[in-house]
């Protein structure tokens, strides 16, 4: 026999440690390992990892196969991780009905077990006995399976096996946006069994998809039937939350050594090295220790501390875990493979020479890596006080199989024996290299002669849908349902995709089907779904920012992304196409647009460049005829090859009947939408006013509340508006009992515009007791207004009032094509007339009063959510409803129509901005900096104000213009706002406005209807105003940022550590309690929630401001150590009251510009008895206006009132120690 070679005899010594190690554990009969000899049990996770040294060995045997022996030992191994993996899939496979039932309820209860008996395969806890629901499992075994078969193995055997992992990749799919228990089982660190977001999870979920992507399970063996398809989008949107999260793991834990396995080996799931290279130094140096790891902070788990007879903690004990959490020398493994696969040699031999020195050494000589090392318990106490000091004792299982598998890896790969590659043969760790950039191709196709002849006029040349030809071109709604044949399956009971949605990644590839080839048109251009598709302007706003996201997402994706765009005749304004669609297509036959490449051309000419994905699985596998389409697909696309749009129903076109016009009918029924209106704005009470709390009219009756009528003596400002208001008769003078009923149910506000906005919710208690006198003897009357009237805002009206007394399911008594005309069939005649003629405000109204909804209503709230934002909706304070996780559509729809009453608009505008926050936080996640919650409901106030101070119009006008804005410009508007740029307001005739961005601070005079008039000191008009733009600029800014609940940076963490020095914040009458620093750590999103849920009790805007600025001054006391303890509560208004107060006495020294209102002698303010500027909060608006730098600035006296709150304090009493800690 032949003498081995160095490496021969090297390798069988890793031989006999995987065999003594690993090998002798595995279950003969199922394949699986138990968790230790004790317990039988076999999770997933742990397997996987167990395997993966098995697997290296079985490539390194490969490759030195010079005798028949080494082949041999190289199969022997193989076929132990096909014996494991196939396992798995088995016991898997036996709870496929969970995985059917899981697609659709994603509730934690019928997810997947997370561990088996390693003896049979069967469960061995109940659903809810154990925190199943570990989606990074599931997604780890995917991944592994991918890189096995891409490596040569086979472990899948018949294609119903196909159809379960296609399934598995299903159950995966929607991770970025489900809670789960995450890699250490517990979800919330208090381990109570609360599921939680986690980027461990997400990261490995978005691993496996990619991995997963037309894959061939049969290996090279395979044909077209044993393909994984994955919709690249969902891939993208685990990849967004990851970006959104890291380095932060989950809510209740900021950061976690888990996630060593997402930025690097296995999953290798970041592709921007910046972000990975800052989760690793994070994790390095809050978590590392002389012995390995902690897996997050105030980790309790087998510490000397914790209570070994309940698995969960309480809040208020995790602080004493701090500093003495358990290391585990596991994560040096990671890191050892992280530096191996990146060929960092010195950092490799350094964590090498780490972990050798806290191995434990066996009577063999082999080494073996322990669980975890932790604290003697006599030894706690001086570990906590000196981090580091004390010498720790090995404790749990011995070897740790998971980190001794890994560590072999690390020493195949640093002995040469394995390359890098080998271990990732499917290239996963070049995600993060740079990529060439993409270039978008575009293919415009014209409905018909008429419409390619009119582009033709500005030498574009196009082709039509028939041109294209054998190309089929459909809209995405088709790509969908075709898509949920996939993974069907009766044999297991398998009912395929159930996700409805897809994205521009995958309406950007070609299909191929038998021998058809089909392009699709992107979700976002179809016209059916929702009033913003019929919003030209805004479809090309959403085709620049798609373009610029295909560019930054198809990185990883086969061929050129390929965007076809259909125009049809609705996009013609009064028959000519709009210029901002002609300048776009110029732009794009430029080849570039904002910044991303792009080439405009003909379909024929880019199916060489384009991805082409077949979309086999549509045959009939199952009946035995793959070549075959399934019957019902054949009949689907046969239907719905596209068909002309014609059956328009004419109603509102007939001649008109009689001439009788009932003046009297028609004046009950004006302005019955306007009726339903609740964006309450004036530009001087927008939260302006003492007594009564927070802009909008409530809804709810609350005994806070003054009464309106007698709440305050009206000043003459109100009593001029009451005058002019509609419908004021019946308050002055009590004619229409019920109005006055409903005004004190409601309690609206003060006596602004006093009937005009209240939410009529119970509708028919408004119609006057004269009118339903006349309401059954006039419909036909009415009906007959209804065809003789040419504006269609009239028409609103009269339909409102029919819907208003009779329901939508009205019969009109008219006939069309012999069937029976409703209120709700004119209603949508309407809606269409409306968005032909682009009256926003009445298309808003009449798509509410439809029930039309925003198709992805959803996914936009489910994109803000993931991102960690949370969103109300409602007028604040006392309607908002907060969204926390994501809801179905049809609960999220029930939701904001609950929170506005009757008030149909604005529950459209509602639904429409969500849509547009959540293209902003794809597409710009920087504009949400520092923003934790989103309001709606004060976002929509906020857009109303300043459309009142820009075009100088009261509230009730400024809410009409808000409603009648264009949806490209509403999201326009939004976009100024969220970022804090200046604005003007252009007026484009027929109504519209646009919103323009002001490079310079002064507006030019020519077409803006900017009247200098009136500058947001609604009330000092006598004062001359130079520079309007300048004044109020700061007062504006506090006023953006408090609705928009925008903090400096680190506001949380330093609050945390002023808490850490006091007995209490209060805030609004509520306390934030220091107990908060001993549930929850500094960075952790909790507390950020605690306290913003404090501030949001703040209704007015530019108050809640200067109160963070206060908690700011505060901060710094803190952080450079100018008090050893802040002592008792701290009221931190009394600070802002006091600075306030401050503030007025210097500018009484100084003769200062609040001399006119409120920096008076005492004698003269208690006679007027109120704020003369009606600044908010009883706060000077001088103050507000104040910029924060310089000597009079807010920060200096905010300092001040700090300084003197500490001279009280300090000199008496010493501070105060707290016995409990």
């Amino acid at each position: 026999m032949r003498t081995r070679s160095n490496s021969g005899v090297r390798l069988d010594y890793y031989q006999r440690v995987v065999h003594k190690l690993i090998l002798n554990h595995q279950q003969p009969v199922t394949g699986l390992f138990p968790a230790s000899p004790h317990n039988d049990h076999a999770w997933i996770r742990d397997n996987l990892y167990c395997i993966l040294a098995v697997w290296g060995l079985s490539m390194a045997f490969k490759k030195i196969a010079d005798q028949d022996e080494d082949r041999a030992k190289t199969y022997e191994l193989e076929q132990s991780c096909v014996k494991l993996m196939r396992g798995l899939l088995m016991a898997m496979m036996q709870q496929k009905d969970k995985v059917e039932k899981f697609k659709s309820s994603q509730n934690p209860l019928d997810s997947l077990h997370a561990k088996y008996s390693s003896a049979t395969g069967r469960t061995v806890v109940k659903d809810n006995e154990w925190g199943h629901l570990q989606i990074d499992a599931i997604s780890l075994y995917l991944l592994i399976l991918a890189q096995m078969t891409a490596s040569g193995l086979q472990c899948v055997f018949s294609l119903d096996e196909v159809a379960f992992i296609q399934n598995l990749v299903f159950y995966i799919e929607s991770a970025y946006c489900t809670p789960d228990y995450g890699i250490w089982e517990r979800g919330d660190k208090t381990n109570h069994g609360l599921p939680e977001l986690n980027a461990s999870s997400i990261g490995m979920a978005k691993a496996a998809l990619e991995a997963m992507n037309e894959l061939d399970l049969f290996g090279a063996r395979g044909g077209p039937s044993s393909v994984i398809h994955v919709l690249a989008d969902e891939a993208q949107k685990c990849q967004a939350v990851l970006q959104s999260m890291l380095p932060r793991e989950s809510n209740s834990k900021e950061l976690d050594s888990g996630l060593l396995s997402i930025i690097s080996y296995p999953a290798f799931a970041v592709d921007d090295p910046q972000l990975i290279a800052k989760t690793r130094d994070t994790i390095v140096t809050k978590l590392q220790g002389k012995y390995g790891c902690k897996r997050f902070l105030r980790d309790g788990h087998k510490t000397p501390k914790e209570d070994p007879n309940r698995l969960y903690y309480e809040p208020w004990e995790l602080r004493m875990f701090e500093n003495i959490e358990c290391e585990w020398p596991l994560f040096f493994c990671y890191l050892i493979l992280d530096y191996c696969f990146q060929g960092d040699k010195a950092n490799v031999s350094d964590y090498s020479h780490k972990l050798e020195k806290i191995m434990i050494r066996k009577d063999d000589g082999m080494k073996l890596v322990p669980e975890l090392y932790s604290v003697p318990p006599d030894k706690a106490d001086q570990e906590q006080c000196d981090p580091g000091s004390q010498d720790r004792i090995p404790l749990g299982r011995c070897p740790f199989i998971w980190a001794q598998s890994l560590y072999i890896l690390g020493k195949l790969l640093q002995e040469g024996f394995l390359a890098v590659g080998e271990l990732d043969p499917l290239n996963r760790r070049l995600c993060s290299e740079k990529k060439p950039d993409v270039v978008v191709q575009i293919v415009i196709l014209a409905e018909d002669n008429e419409i390619r002849d009119k582009l033709l006029e500005y030498d574009l040349h196009v082709q039509t849908i028939t041109e294209v030809a054998p190309i089929e071109v459909q809209p995405a709604r088709v790509l969908s349902h075709l898509y949920t044949y996939l993974g069907r399956n009766k044999k297991l009971g398998l009912s395929g995709r159930k996700s409805r949605d897809v994205g521009i990644l995958s309406t950007s590839k070609l299909y191929s089907l038998n021998d058809r080839i089909f392009a699709f048109t992107p979700q976002f251009s179809d016209m059916k779904r929702f009033y913003i598709a019929s919003d030209y302007e805004l479809m090309v706003d959403i085709l620049k920012a798609e373009i610029n996201f295909l560019k930054s997402s198809w990185q990883n994706l086969l061929g050129r992304p390929l965007v076809v765009l259909t125009l049809n005749q609705t996009y013609l304004d009064q028959g000519k196409i709009p210029m901002a669609m002609i300048t776009t297509m110029k732009k794009l036959k430029s080849g570039y647009i904002n910044g991303t490449r792009v080439t405009l051309g003909n379909l024929g000419d880019f199916l060489s460049t384009s991805a082409i994905t077949n979309l086999s699985f549509l045959g009939s596998q199952e009946d035995g005829y793959p070549d075959r389409l399934n019957p019902k697909v054949q009949s689907y696309l046969e239907e719905h090859l596209l068909k002309s749009f014609s059956n328009k129903v004419s109603v509102l076109s007939k001649p008109p009947a009689s001439r009788t016009r009932s003046l009297r009918r028609r004046m009950s029924v004006r302005g019955a939408i306007k009726k339903t209106r609740s964006i309450n704005v004036d530009s001087e009470t927008l939260g302006m006013e003492g007594e009564y709390v927070g802009p909008p009219v409530e809804r709810k009756p609350s005994w806070l509340e003054v009464d309106p009528m007698v709440g305050r003596s009206p000043s003459p400002d109100d009593t001029k508006k009451m005058i002019f208001t509609k419908d004021t008769l019946s308050i002055t003078s009590n004619a229409g009992p019920s109005t006055i009923e409903i005004s004190n149910e409601e309690s609206p506000s003060p006596p602004k515009e006093v009937n005009k906005n209240i939410p009529t919710i119970v509708r028919n208690r408004v119609t006057s007791d004269s009118q339903n006198l006349y309401a059954e003897t006039e419909t036909d009357e009415l009906m007959a207004m209804l065809r003789e009237t040419e504006s269609l805002d009239e028409q609103g009206d009269i339909l409102q009032y029919l819907v208003d007394t009779h329901g939508l399911d009205f019969n009109t008594g008219m006939l069309e094509n012999g069937k029976v005309v409703t209120v709700k069939d004119l209603l949508k005649v309407l809606y269409e007339k409306a968005c032909t003629q682009k009256l926003w405000g009445l298309v808003r109204h009449t798509a509410g009063m439809l029930g039309k909804r925003v198709e992805d209503l959803a996914k936009a709230v489910t994109d803000l959510l993931v991102r960690q934002k949370q969103i109300t909706v409602g007028m604040p304070p006392n309607n908002e409803h907060t969204i926390t996780a994501p809801l179905p559509e049809n609960e999220l729809r029930q939701l904001i129509h609950l929170a506005y009453g009757d008030d149909e608009s604005t529950a459209m505008l509602t639904q429409e901005l969500l849509v547009y926050l959540a293209m902003f936080i794809r597409t710009e996640p920087q504009l949400f900096l520092e923003m934790l919650r989103l309001r709606v409901g004060l976002i929509i106030q906020v857009m109303a104000t300043e459309l009142s101070r820009t075009m100088s119009c009261d509230g009730e006008e400024a809410s009409e213009y808000l409603l009648n804005l264009s949806p490209f410009e509403m999201k326009n508007l939004l976009y100024h706002i969220l970022s804090g740029k200046e604005f003007a307001i252009n007026s484009v005739g027929r109504g519209n406005f646009s919103v323009v961005s002001n490079k310079s601070n002064r507006y030019g005079k020519k077409s803006q209807i900017v009247l200098e008039g009136q500058s947001l000191q609604g009330t000092i008009e006598d004062t001359p105003i130079v520079e309007t733009d300048r004044q109020g600029q700061w007062l504006r800014r506090r006023r953006l940022d408090g609705a928009l609940n925008r903090v400096p940076r680190d506001f949380y963490p330093r609050v945390w550590g002023v808490l850490e020095k006091c007995q209490g914040l209060i805030i609004q009458g509520k306390i934030l309690q220091p107990n908060l620093t001993q549930e929850m750590t500094s960075g952790e999103l909790k507390f950020a929630l605690a306290v913003e849920t404090v501030l949001n009790s703040i209704p007015q805007p530019e108050y809640r401001q200067l109160v963070v600025e206060a908690l700011m001054v505060l901060t710094l006391v803190v952080e450079y150590k100018a008090v050893g303890h802040l002592g008792e509560m701290i009221g931190v208004e009394n600070l802002v009251h006091k600075a306030n107060q401050i503030f007025l006495e210097d500018q009484m020294r100084c003769n200062g510009d609040a001399t006119l209102c409120c920096a008076k002698a005492p004698s003269e303010v208690a006679a007027s008895g109120l704020l003369v500027c009606g600044g908010a909060a009883g706060v000077c608006q001088h103050l507000y206006d104040s910029a924060p730098s310089g000597s009079y600035g807010t920060m200096t006296y905010l300092a001040r009132a700090v300084a003197s709150l500490l001279a009280e304090r300090i000199p008496d009493a010493a501070p105060v120690q707290c016995a409990i800690t």
